[in-house]
């Protein structure tokens, strides 16, 4: 069965997306931290310290994404870099896989909001 490559990518993203919760669950948050932390480490370019287009092509299989296009691998790029400079640091990185997390920002949203009700019943008393 052919599929478009806009299928693809989804198809890839949603698979993706689907291990990050399951990670948080198991590692905790600093242990999901170190992860997301390896994996920048694994799709960076060694030489200049930053994920770009060709270091995110070249080792995009290792994460299973091996099925997305050029032009997905630069909307990827370009959806996390905040500065602007073409390319993605550790922390851009780690932001992006987040965002990308529906499942994640939903439990962060829910838990902040837990804690904030609870300093606000406290300080109330």
């Amino acid at each position: 069965m052919a599929s478009s490559g806009s299928n693809k990518s989804s198809q890839s993203s949603n698979n993706f997306h689907d291990y990050l919760p399951v990670m948080a669950d198991k590692l905790g948050g600093e242990g999901l931290i170190g992860e997301l932390c390896n994996g920048f480490n694994v799709l960076m370019d060694g030489e200049k310290g930053v994920i770009t287009f060709e270091s995110l092509k070249r080792n995009s299989a290792v994460l299973g994404l091996q099925d997305l296009g050029d032009d997905d691998l630069r909307s990827m790029i370009k959806e996390g870099d905040f500065d602007g400079d073409g390319a993605l640091n550790q922390m851009e990185f780690c932001v992006l896989m987040f965002r990308l997390s529906p499942e994640l920002m939903e439990e962060s949203t829910f838990l902040l909001e837990e804690a904030l009700l609870e300093e606000l019943k406290n300080s109330s008393y």
